[in-house]
C-alpha cells in the first residue's frame, strides 16, 4: 500500500530563510504541524524555545520544557514542540513574566518583547466572511480562527460592518471582540510579506483601479520619517488608526 498524507520530515535547507538555525551544521530540522499558519509563515514552538529564546540546548531539553505547559501561545498552554506559531501570536511564559509578540521584519518573522497588558489581545486579519444558517455572519481570520456575528435581521444586518482585510482586536484566550479597525486611508498598517516586509506607518492612499481583483490595489504608507513604501493589499495588515495598537521594533 502507497504512503498515504505528507512529509513528517524537512531539512535544513527547504526551511524558512527567517528561521534561527545552521543550514550546513546538521541535515534536518523540526517541521511545524499543519495548523493555523502555513510553514512559509511561522516558527515551530520548539525553535523559539530553543534558539530563539536559549531556554534549552537540546531538542530533547525543549520539548521537556513545553510539555511541562509552560509556554503559552495566545494564552492558551501549548504542549507540541512542533505547534506552528505566526504572525501577530502572542508568546507567554508566565513563570519568568515574560511576553513576545509574533512580528514581520526584513527577514520574515521575528519575536518583540511586550507587556503583560499588551500581552492579553491580539490583532488578527479578517480573510473571508461567510453567511451561515439564520443570517448570521461568519468572519474567517487570518490563524484560523472563526468568529460569529449574530444578526437579529438578517433582511437588515445592521450587526455586518466588517469587511475582508480589515482587523480585529480580540482579547485571548476568550476571543471576544474590543475593537474594529478597518482599512481605510489614514489607518496604521504594517507590511507582512514582499519586498518591503516589516515596514509601517499611515496609509497615504489605495490606488483602486476597475477590473483589477482588490487584493491586488497598490497601497502606498508615510512612516514617521516621510519615506514612502508601497505593496499590494494583500501585504497590508492594519495595526491601529492614527496610533498603532501594538508596540513595534525601533526600526522595521
Amino acid at each position: 500500500m502507497g504512503k498515504k498524507g505528507g512529509s513528517l520530515h524537512l531539512k535544513r535547507e527547504a526551511s524558512p530563510p527567517f528561521w534561527p538555525i545552521h543550514r550546513k551544521k546538521f541535515v534536518w530540522t523540526v517541521k511545524p504541524r499543519p495548523g493555523p499558519h502555513p510553514i512559509s509563515r511561522c516558527i515551530p514552538l520548539l525553535l523559539i524555545v530553543r534558539d530563539m529564546l536559549g531556554f534549552a540546548e537540546t531538542r530533547k531539553e525543549a520539548k521537556k520544557m513545553i510539555s511541562q505547559g509552560k509556554i503559552l501561545v495566545d494564552g492558551r498552554v501549548r504542549r507540541d514542540d512542533r505547534y506552528p506559531v505566526g504572525l501577530m501570536d502572542v508568546v507567554s511564559i508566565p513563570e519568568l513574566k515574560m511576553n513576545y509578540r509574533v512580528l514581520p521584519f526584513e527577514k520574515g518573522l521575528t519575536l518583540h518583547p511586550i507587556d503583560e497588558k499588551e500581552a492579553s489581545f491580539k490583532l488578527c486579519r479578517i480573510e473571508n466572511k461567510t453567511a451561515v444558517k439564520g443570517g448570521h455572519i461568519q468572519l474567517n481570520l487570518h490563524d484560523g480562527r472563526n468568529i460569529l456575528i449574530r444578526v437579529e435581521d438578517p433582511e437588515n444586518p445592521v450587526e455586518d460592518k466588517y469587511q475582508t482585510l480589515d482587523t480585529l482586536m480580540i482579547s485571548i484566550p476568550d476571543q471576544e471582540i474590543i475593537e474594529h479597525l478597518p482599512l481605510k486611508e489614514g489607518m496604521s498598517a504594517i507590511i507582512m510579506d514582499g519586498k518591503n516586509i516589516g515596514k509601517h506607518g499611515l496609509i497615504s492612499s489605495i490606488d483602486e483601479r476597475p477590473g483589477q481583483k482588490r487584493r491586488r490595489f497598490l497601497v502606498s504608507l508615510k512612516d514617521e520619517a516621510g519615506s514612502i513604501y508601497q505593496s499590494i493589499l494583500d501585504y497590508i495588515f492594519v495595526i491601529g488608526d492614527e496610533e498603532p495598537r501594538i508596540s513595534l521594533e525601533l526600526e522595521a
